[in-house]
């Protein structure tokens, strides 16, 4: 269980407290959003935006994948490993994925946004399908879908 399921009756305020103390102790932690109808879970970071990054955020995977791949990631980061939109890159023990940069990341990064009001930037960890077909794909997962591409691909920006 999570920390707010097992607190329903906390206020937004206690729980951006609690946050807060996890971030003091870890330097970032990983939030996961549950699948909900036709949205598939998703998980970010919160706590990079301290340490003048950029947010991480990476759509249609297990919240205890997710949390792996975006430590992982996080760790890189903060160790000087540089991710930048339309970079291709191999997270330690992860997928190869393709950074896009969110246009609108309080839109999803809602206790990231709440934080950092006006300072979020984040970007998206977005991976191929064990068959190497990205999202962008139409024989992604077989036309299934699941991985919400929350950003313009760089090559289509320009």
């Amino acid at each position: 269980m999570c920390w707010v399921c097992d607190h329903p009756e906390s206020s937004s305020q206690e729980r951006l407290e609690y946050v807060r103390e996890l971030i003091a102790q870890n330097c970032w932690v990983v939030i996961g959003v549950h699948e909900e109808r036709y949205r598939p879970p998703y998980s970010y970071t919160v706590g990079l935006t301290e340490q003048g990054r950029p947010e991480l955020v990476i759509t249609g995977l297990s919240q205890e994948r997710a949390a792996d791949v975006l430590s992982s990631a996080a760790a890189e980061v903060l160790e000087g490993a540089a991710l930048a939109p339309g970079k291709l890159v191999r997270v330690s023990g992860g997928p190869l994925v393709e950074v896009v940069q969110l246009g609108e990341p309080g839109a999803h990064l809602d206790i990231a946004d709440a934080l950092y009001e006006g300072r979020l930037a984040a970007l998206q960890l977005v991976y191929a399908d064990r068959r190497g077909y990205w999202p962008w794909d139409r024989r992604f997962r077989d036309g299934r879908g699941g991985q919400p591409v929350l950003g313009m691909r760089a090559e289509q920006a320009a």
